[in-house]
């Protein structure tokens, strides 16, 4: 995810370690860290099912660490995503960027548990097994076109997505800056119709198939047409991200609506450290859409159930906590070995789960026989998955984008005027 996913690695940014602290520009040790600690959670969430079985049961009823993990990786997207295209005022540069730093990690996580699965090793959550799921997966909206995920993590990269695709559109038509007042729009629509609005309304018809590829269609076309400055084609994603988010998610619209306040939410609290927007109204802002949110889950997501409830606002609020102390703190030396956590969060996010077979394989256990709970198992899962997932940063993800970054400069060095430069000049003048 892009938080998870980030804007691209800091590892420049940061000075050569001279110490046991990261002691250039914090800005981006912070974010870091924090995607770090959010990947490390959710990884340690899903592996409680099969190792700490009792431990997680007492404690999902007053915490949820999946909601929160995934909910302070919105945060950083939302954070840091918009200024990746507004640095240069490229929306070609921005695509190519994505996809260079997506797809890579992707592709070898997807193909592993297919091969897992070819060989009876992990069991199917009814991902690809066919033409459309695989158009559905490569289009990452999978999940906001009832396709089940290969991958059970897969289905934040859906609203990172959909995320994007409003970014562009929103920029295009030059009210990329009023992010506080989206945020709040968001929430409100998450609040009062996220309860009443149809789940997978679209999807859920006999014409499934053909609506996947349509949409596949319609999300490449507009993309390719925004990298040519076009504004109808930015639009017109923008408009699909909506439309998929609102009535067709595999979670409840309501649930869809608040990632979308939360992500938005982010880029408020740039806009506002930057003095783009006014502090104080920002903060006001901020806690209207915290509240929402945490209401949202009670009265529309979970109302059945209060364990849940508690679960889903204990996670929003101690998310909206660790953002606001990481950003209390982002002028402090970061630790290295947290920055560099957060470097591989990425990969600590998309393999945990393929790892997880691994060892089910290896150890036995699963969430079906919690009788396998196992705290030397997860000690043991801990450090393979940081190994595992350095490797496939150093080796997969890093040489990938070094790759994009040189096919955009090389795009740029032909004369191909970055495509949304005009935009930008415009509002300039």
């Amino acid at each position: 995810m892009s938080s998870l996913i980030g804007a691209g690695s800091s590892r420049g940014d940061i000075a050569a370690p001279v110490s046991p602290y990261t002691v250039r520009r914090p800005r981006l040790a912070w974010l870091d860290a924090l995607r770090g600690v959010a990947a490390l959670t959710v990884a340690l969430h899903h592996a409680s099912y099969d190792y700490l079985p009792g431990v997680r049961q007492a404690v999902l009823g007053w915490f949820d660490a999946g909601t929160y993990g995934v909910m302070v990786f919105f945060l950083v997207s939302g954070y840091i995503v918009p200024v990746s295209l507004e640095r240069d005022g490229s929306v070609r540069r921005f695509w190519i960027s994505r996809v260079f730093r997506i797809y890579p990690l992707w592709t070898v996580a997807c193909g592993v548990t297919l091969g897992l699965m070819t060989a009876g090793l992990y069991r199917s959550r009814g991902g690809p097994n066919g033409l459309t799921a695989t158009i559905a997966h490569a289009t990452m909206l999978q999940d906001l076109l009832a396709v089940p995920n290969v991958l059970n993590v897969l289905w934040t990269l859906s609203y990172e997505m959909a995320f994007y695709l409003l970014v562009v559109a929103f920029f295009a038509v030059r009210i990329h800056r009023r992010s506080m007042t989206i945020a709040l729009v968001f929430s409100m629509a998450s609040l009062t119709l996220g309860g009443v609005l149809p789940t997978a309304a679209l999807s859920g018809s006999r014409y499934n198939d053909m609506i996947v590829l349509l949409v596949a269609l319609l999300a490449a076309g507009t993309i390719a047409l925004a990298s040519r400055s076009s504004v109808t084609g930015a639009v017109l994603g923008g408009a699909l991200a909506i439309v998929l988010v609102a009535v067709n998610g595999r979670v409840s619209p309501a649930e869809g609506l608040a990632i979308l306040a939360v992500m938005f939410t982010g880029t408020a609290i740039h806009r506002a450290e930057k003095g783009q927007i006014d502090h104080r109204a920002a903060i006001s802002a901020i806690g209207v859409v915290l509240l929402a949110t945490v209401l949202t889950g009670v009265w529309n997501i979970y109302r059945e159930d209060i364990s849940l409830q508690r679960g889903w606002c204990t996670a929003i609020v101690a998310a909206a906590m660790t953002f606001c102390l990481a950003m209390a703190l982002r002028h402090r030396r970061i630790p290295q070995w947290l920055s560099g956590l957060g470097r591989i969060s990425y990969s600590l996010y998309l393999l945990h789960p393929v790892l997880l077979a691994v060892f089910r394989v290896a150890f036995g256990g699963g969430p079906d026989r919690p009788e396998h709970g196992s705290v030397p198992l997860l000690i043991a899962f801990v450090p393979v998955l940081v190994a595992l997932s350095w490797m496939t940063q150093r080796f997969v993800e890093a040489p990938v984008q070094r790759l994009g970054r040189r096919l955009s400069r090389r795009a740029e060095e032909k004369g191909d005027a970055p495509a949304g430069a005009a935009l930008v000049r415009g509002e300039q003048a």
